[in-house]
């Protein structure tokens, strides 16, 4: 009897618990993985991990590295390539129940930081809804605070070199993890843990991260520092400036109204709960990072990492309110709004059905780049038309003769494009895409002679089209042979004009430098 209730205790331990929460947004998250179409960064992360390196003009290297492995263990499919992210928003899962625990919380608080974890927009969607780096920044994020708070809570500071390793690899993920390092030491400084510092294994750790980060800075200097010039660009010309209490309200719909909630109590329990004094500096790093993504003109979506510790935390003031009513009430609370929430996180209704679920709601998508949208966000609407204009180009491409297509060159404007022709265009035999946009302008300007080429024109005009195409020292012969139409597509995919052009007289070559484009 004894061991049948040993048994059942451990079915139901808190532990056993965040993993079957983790486990069943996996599921959630796998079974609609099929849904709609590859997005438009997933096929450029598919084109990085053919050419893997140390870095690339718009990220670090290990994205690529990771889906060059998923792909080689499971292959290309939907499902294949976005598992493993959806494996790390399970992990985040994860660690926010166990920084429940180490807070303080006991299994009801663990129960509900897990599942206002695994039911927030950003985890259950930006984590899983497609292959990124963001789902791993999310990871990567949540296990370097899980570790500052072992290190405090626990007094373990061995542990600083464990922090160094998560550190550099996320730092290899994507550049914004460097957004936590800089709260974090600010946070340091700022409250009693400043001791830590006077650690060496503190500045051993940091050692550690600089050494695995060293093979990327060293190829940004090789290359010129290109990553510069695409974030400048990108904050400057491409992002949306954000006011900071639009900026604000954006973390409430991407985090969960009801996760808002949690996340307040727990800002507030870091910044002025007595047994929260140890874990200030969580505090005071959420508002120097706020305060830097607001100053850097940051996407609403890039500061939601930093959430997982504060829910954690907010679980534990709400499992410990004088209120017992308040348990039940938030948790109909978060299941209500998760439950209409979950549309607009991952792609559970048809696209149809979801169009007019959101017209109900009057939730129309916002931009967060200088570009216009249609019915759907963006977020779904680069998730469709792509194998369509693969085979309008390949429709052009069989009309060419077989010395004609040994020789031709297919010219695009931007990476999504580039990206569609190289993985759906060979099923139809057609050569690799060239394209000036971010790292394919670092990937070659197509040396091979060049006798025609299916060219997408810059413009929506035939005129202003043709007066690009056509001339002394462009083409001779300039036909209009196909446009672009999908309904659901970004706006700006549509109505544009591929051409078939003839007699070149000029080589890509020779205009390579100024066709370069990095935003």
């Amino acid at each position: 009897m004894n061991k049948i209730r040993n048994s059942f205790n451990a079915f139901l331990s808190a532990t056993a618990v965040i993993c079957y929460i983790a486990a069943l947004k996996l599921i959630l998250n796998i079974a609609f993985h099929g849904r709609y179409g590859y997005f438009r960064d997933e096929l450029y992360y598919i084109a990085c991990s053919d050419h893997l390196a140390w870095g690339y003009v718009d990220q670090p290297p290990l994205c690529a590295v990771i889906l060059a492995l998923t792909r080689w263990l499971l292959g290309d499919s939907l499902y294949a390539l976005r598992f493993a992210p959806a494996l790390a928003g399970a992990a985040v899962v994860v660690l926010t129940g166990l920084m429940t625990r180490l807070i303080g919380g006991s299994r009801f608080a663990q129960m509900i930081a897990a599942l206002a974890a695994a039911v927030s927009p950003v985890i259950l969607g930006n984590a899983a809804r497609y292959y990124s780096m963001n789902a791993f920044d999310l990871l990567f994020w949540a296990l370097a605070a899980w570790i500052v708070i072992k290190i405090i809570v626990q007094e373990r500071p061995g542990w600083w070199l464990w922090f160094g390793g998560v550190a550099g690899l996320g730092l290899l993920n994507k550049y914004s993890l460097g957004f936590f390092i800089i709260g974090l030491v600010l946070g340091l400084l700022l409250t009693a843990e400043r001791r830590q510092l006077l650690d060496r294994r503190f500045w051993l750790g940091g050692l550690i991260a600089v050494i695995l980060f060293l093979p990327h800075v060293i190829w940004q200097v090789q290359n010129d520092f290109p990553s510069l010039e695409f974030m400048r660009r990108a904050a400057g010309e491409k992002n949306v400036a954000i006011p900071p209490l639009e900026f604000l309200f954006g973390q409430f719909m991407q985090v969960g109204f009801a996760q808002s909630i949690l996340w307040l109590l727990g800002l507030g329990f870091f910044a002025f709960h007595r047994q929260g004094k140890s874990l200030r500096l969580f505090a005071w790093s959420y508002g120097a990072v706020f305060l830097i993504m607001i100053l850097s003109h940051a996407k609403v979506y890039y500061l939601t990492p930093i959430y997982a510790p504060l829910m954690a935390a907010g679980a534990v003031m709400l499992e410990r309110a004088s209120w017992k009513w308040l348990r039940p009430a938030f948790i109909t609370v978060l299941i209500t709004l998760s439950l209409l929430a979950m549309p607009f996180a991952i792609p559970v209704l048809p696209v149809q059905e979801f169009i007019a679920f959101s017209k109900t709601l009057e939730l129309s998508p916002k931009p967060e780049e200088h570009t216009t949208l249609a019915d759907l966000p963006q977020y779904y609407a680069d998730m469709f038309g792509w194998e369509e204009m693969v085979e309008q180009i390949a429709n052009i491409y069989s009309t060419l003769t077989a010395e004609e297509k040994a020789h031709c060159v297919i010219y695009v404007r931007n990476y999504g494009e580039a990206g569609a022709i190289d993985f759906f265009g060979r099923r139809h035999g057609l050569p690799h895409a060239l394209c000036p946009h971010n790292n394919y302008w670092l990937w070659g300007r197509g040396d091979h002679p060049m006798q025609v080429a299916i060219v997408f024109g810059t413009h929506y005009n035939l005129e202003e089209n043709l007066a690009d195409l056509q001339g002394p020292g462009r083409f001779a012969e300039v036909q209009l042979m196909a446009t672009t139409r999908h309904p659901y597509a970004m706006p700006f995919e549509n109505g544009r004009q591929i051409f078939l052009c003839r007699g070149p007289q000029f080589t890509f070559a020779q205009i390579w430098a100024e066709e370069k484009v990095f935003i």
